[in-house]
């Protein structure tokens, strides 16, 4: 190989890596960039000398270091003021138009990582400083190299310095903290506390590994003569960095707060941890009319989020038995506002978890609420104990039938079938959305029924009487009414509704499809070689459906005499690019998703609800979140709609 041809692999190499790491629009294979990433590797290996400074090769790291050095930004990275209320909002717009007159705003969302500053000169990357106190950080060129969103060459010829946030995704957080998990580490608090220690790795092959992500939000020193800073920063992206995914220009404090209250219902669907929005004057001879105080820009302000975590103390550890009869554990915390809500409460999911956070009654934690899920108990503060704390025993018989339970290990379980707390989150189960979306039978209610005796089971529902109802505290007649007449509607649902709704243990929705098509009615007498000949169907599903029909045979058959469920003939799907295939949708599209995974089930392609390393193909629309994102990390195939169109 020449000079002139390495030059050449590399500079494919950069185009492809671009595409994969900062577009998220691969335009070649794994194997395609593995093949010629060491041909470039065998390249450089003999010839030392002759080394691209940016060469892909750099970015699996490999310089260990004693200690990190101190270096010196050229421009001075500043704080923000943080606000927290429309009226301080305000109160920071109307200081801004009493100085400079009326200003265009620039917003963006202002994602939780560790500051970074990168400087280029001549084109090059030079040195990559963290923010440290503003003046003078550490220098962590090394580990930075390693970040594949961060360009080790751009075209532009003179100094600058361009900030931004070291990130790491929501998904490969958790994929992270696993990992440590089972190699026996201290997981990671939040994605905020692995960026920072990643980057903080003496040996940059570690920071190689923790899939960290460089989204800028300015500059430093620069020559740039653009007038609007929102107008650099589009300069910026087309060097070759992320862009955030969204940014909008405002003018009003109306216009403000309706992109604030839109990032946080997009909180849970932008891969990244964001801590708040970011105001910025948009005009940069705004910018230095308004100048900085000691400590902060007068031409910019942080809209911060309500707070996601918080510290609390577990009190005690109640246990709820679901309709499968599994026991879970929940700490009782004590009472704590997050994100506008009082929390008092938080899944410990199962007691193998308790003893993998060595969690005690007592103990100090910090409890995360994410979006509108319950919230969950991330990390236990054992250095705040003080010997008053105590032990969390496993359960060895059900909390509300006192039944004995059989430990599973990772789950324990309350065999008894008629164990009132089974029988009421069953019946809750089947009636809601989803599953035979029985209006106006919520929760409190099947509490009522089941407690006035009059249903035991799902079977009952459909031998209510208006007598039955009439009397009872809320029951007025155009009620029961409406309540009899939505049961009476599930009749003649599609079989596989209903065996989702019998809530078999590992049967969702998806499976319940299979096994519809496969059985029909005759899926209660269905071997266990006959079900794990389904693609997409374990020994585990397997062994869960027929314990299920092993025990509730008789109760199964007159549930569908009752019902008369409607059964779909099998059809062999014509040959097609889905066939057999297993995909994911993700987005917003011409059609509901629901349209599209009818159309793409009957092609014979099996649509999942999460991505993993067997899914075929991640179909999507805009605004597609984490499952698009995920996809590109496993390097799954994805496609556009109107790709997707296309190959049909």
């Amino acid at each position: 190989m020449t000079n002139e041809q390495y030059q050449e692999k590399i500079n494919i190499l950069k185009k492809w890596a671009h595409a994969y790491y900062v577009d998220d629009n691969p335009i070649a294979t794994d194997e395609e960039y593995d093949k010629l990433y060491h041909e470039v590797l065998d390249y450089e290996t003999a010839n030392p000398a002759l080394m691209a400074e940016d060469s892909p090769t750099l970015r699996v790291g490999g310089v260990v270091r004693d200690e990190f050095s101190k270096a010196k930004h050229i421009k001075r990275m500043w704080s923000m003021e943080d606000v927290f209320t429309t009226d301080e909002v305000q109160e920071w717009l109307d200081r801004t138009v009493k100085n400079v007159g009326e200003c265009t705003y620039f917003c963006e969302p202002k994602f939780d990582g560790a500051s970074m500053n990168l400087l280029y000169e001549g084109g090059q990357l030079v040195r990559a400083i963290t923010r440290g106190d503003g003046v003078v950080g550490e220098e962590v060129t090394d580990n930075v190299r390693t970040i594949r969103s961060v360009p080790l060459s751009i075209a532009y010829d003179g100094q600058i310095e361009i900030r931004g946030e070291v990130v790491i995704r929501k998904d490969d957080f958790e994929i992270i903290n696993r990992e440590r998990a089972d190699e026996g580490e201290q997981v990671f608090a939040n994605p905020r506390n692995a960026a920072a220690g990643s980057l903080r790795q003496l040996d940059s092959s570690i920071t190689a590994k923790r899939r960290l992500v460089f989204y800028p939000w300015g500059l430093g020193e620069n020559t740039l003569t653009e007038s609007k800073l929102s107008q650099k920063m589009d300069f910026v992206y087309n060097l070759g960095f992320i862009e955030p995914p969204y940014a909008q220009e405002c003018n009003s404090i109306e216009e403000i707060e309706a992109f604030y209250h839109k990032l946080i219902a997009l909180r849970d669907e932008i891969p990244v941890m964001m801590d708040g929005m970011v105001v910025k004057v948009d005009e940069v001879s705004l910018q230095e009319d308004l100048g900085y105080t000691v400590k902060v820009p007068k031409w910019m302000c942080a809209y911060k989020f309500p707070a996601v975590e918080k510290v609390t103390k577990v009190n005690a550890i109640t246990l709820q038995v679901g309709r499968t009869g599994v026991i879970t554990p929940v700490a009782e915390v004590e009472p704590v506002e997050v994100e506008g809500a009082m929390i008092a409460r938080a899944t410990l999911h199962n007691f193998d978890e308790i003893e993998r956070k060595g969690l005690m009654v007592g103990d100090a934690v910090i409890l995360i609420r994410s979006g509108d899920v319950i919230p969950k108990i991330t990390k236990v503060l054992s250095d705040r104990r003080d010997g008053s704390e105590v032990a969390i025993e496993r359960p060895t018989e059900c909390p509300t039938c006192q039944s004995e339970v059989l430990d599973e290990g990772t789950l324990i379980k309350c065999q008894n079938l008629d164990c009132p707390d089974r029988v009421v989150n069953s019946i809750i189960h089947f009636a809601k959305k989803g599953c035979m979306n029985i209006d106006g039978l919520g929760s409190k209610i099947v509490e009522i029924l089941v407690k006035e005796e009059k249903i035991n089971d799902i079977l009952g529902l459909y031998h209510l009487k208006f007598s039955d109802l009439e009397g009872m505290e809320g029951f007025k007649e155009k009620r029961i009414n409406k309540l009899l007449d939505a049961i009476a509607d599930t009749k003649g649902v599609p079989l596989p509704r209903l065996i989702s709704a019998m809530g078999i243990e590992h049967i969702g929705e998806v499976a319940g499809k299979s096994l519809a098509l496969e059985f029909g009615l005759g899926i209660v007498d269905a071997s266990l070689e006959q079900i794990v000949a389904i693609d997409g169907i374990g020994e585990e599903m397997a062994n869960s459906l027929l314990e299920f029909m092993r025990v509730n045979y008789e109760f199964v058959l007159k549930l569908f005499e009752e019902i008369q469920p409607k059964v779909e003939e099998k059809v062999e799907a014509v040959e097609n690019p889905f066939k057999d295939k297993t995909v994911v949708l993700t987005g917003s599209m011409s059609v509901s998703r629901g349209v599209v995974k009818e159309m793409l089930e009957k092609l014979g392609a099996k649509v999942s609800g999460s991505v993993s390393k067997k899914t075929d193909y991640v179909i999507y629309g805009d605004d597609a979140g984490s499952k698009l994102t995920k996809a590109e990390s496993l390097g799954v195939s994805t496609l556009t709609e109107d790709e997707m169109r296309g190959m049909l």
